[in-house]
């Protein structure tokens, strides 16, 4: 390779971190970065049709894989066309480095063409973002961006003129050896207790899940079988909470059903499980309402909250289901619930009601409530199949 590049050192680093792949649009200010990585076996240039794209599959690979991705764009609009990928990121939670190139360090302030401030430009999309203007930065800088997008989860962006990236590197490698946390937060035997105390009062409780629920859903499951609950999920909690879910009541919101819908209504106590839900309507107005987070910022931020926790929903589900007392249905709550349930599965199935469904909420059940959901033409049972 001869002498070490500051792109060299970018590649060098990325790739031990375990990147393999970096997406993007070539550009002749991004020269030194594509240079660098044609030279080495491990790690790829994945070439796109337009900026914004590598920007969501950046995203969409670590939300797939659980690993960092990168994604970069030349100076000027190269690098602009990255911010709709990475807003995107940034507001679903995926580490994402992004490498904006930019015009030589030595016409910035000149109104040079394609001159813009990515610095400025991706601050609200971004946890970390920061322009690099001397060699002597590197690796410090991409490793704090790195560090960043894994410990805060969202996106990180790097500024690096052309003219910089092609100078010699005062260092051949990377200073951090850093591997992603996995940090536990569990609640105190107070807060348990507190908690478990208003559930066993409690009679009509449904419980609500996000994305927090990730990696949580054998103890969700548990939870909600020992208070006979039914479980609603936020759309971007559906991959983790509605499958092998008999509980399960499907989705409330603008792309929900009537039956996610009544049962946050209808409750006495709604019990919110890392969820960011973000449409206020739609939250009970009379429920004694319980929110459960690992981000104690977002407590009370959609509704008004009367017990608020920090905490894993995997570390607090098995505590709650073990002081808990186990419950049975028994009222017009829970038969309101199974019938509800029966529509959103029967929604699910093209509104086949002779498929046999195996759910506590539905097997043996009178319908409580006769509302229709059943779509009525063939395109209809399309478009409700793809909400």
């Amino acid at each position: 390779m001869g002498k070490n590049r500051v792109a060299d050192l970018v590649t060098k680093v990325l790739a031990e971190a375990g990147i393999r792949r970096i997406y993007g649009v070539p550009g002749d200010s991004l020269n030194g970065i594509t240079d660098s990585i044609r030279q080495r076996k491990d790690i790829q240039w994945i070439h796109v049709r337009h900026e914004e794209t590598a920007a969501f599959v950046a995203g969409a690979e670590d939300h797939l894989t659980g690993s960092l991705a990168v994604c970069a764009g030349s100076c000027g609009p190269g690098n602009l066309h990255l911010i709709n990928g990475l807003y995107d990121c940034q507001r679903s939670r995926v580490p994402v480095v992004a490498s904006a190139a930019q015009i030589p360090s030595t016409e910035l302030g000149s109104s040079y063409f394609q001159e813009t401030r990515p610095e400025h430009l991706f601050a609200q999309c971004s946890h970390y973002c920061e322009l690099v203007s001397n060699v002597e930065q590197m690796p410090r800088v991409l490793e704090i961006a790195m560090q960043t997008a894994i410990s805060k989860r969202g996106v990180s962006v790097i500024a690096i003129p052309g003219d910089i990236a092609m100078k010699e590197a005062v260092v051949d490698h990377p200073r951090v050896h850093y591997h992603e946390p996995s940090p536990t937060v569990c609640p105190s035997e107070e807060e348990l207790k507190v908690l478990a105390n208003l559930l066993n009062r409690s009679k009509k409780i449904t419980i609500f899940g996000g994305a927090g629920c990730a990696g949580a859903h054998a103890e969700l499951i548990e939870f909600a079988g020992k208070l006979q609950a039914p479980i609603l999920h936020a759309y971007r909690g559906k991959e983790f909470i509605e499958y092998d879910n008999p509980f399960d009541v499907g989705m409330t919101g603008l792309l929900g059903f009537s039956s996610g819908y009544f049962a946050m209504m209808d409750c006495d106590v709604l019990v919110m499980l890392g969820t960011d839900f973000p449409y206020q309507p739609f939250y009970p107005k009379d429920a004694t309402t319980v929110q459960i987070d690992l981000r104690g910022e977002q407590i009370g931020r959609r509704t008004k909250v009367d017990f608020g926790f920090v905490g894993d929903i995997k570390e607090h589900a098995p505590g709650l289901a073990a002081k808990a007392a186990a419950k049975f249905i028994r009222d017009a709550f829970e038969g309101k619930c199974c019938a509800l349930s029966q529509d959103a599965q029967n929604f699910r199935r093209f509104g086949d009601r002779d498929v046999p469904v195996k759910n506590p909420f539905t097997r043996n059940m009178s319908r409580a409530c006769s509302i229709n959901m059943q779509p009525k033409t063939p395109f209809s049972c399309v478009m409700w199949e793809l909400r």
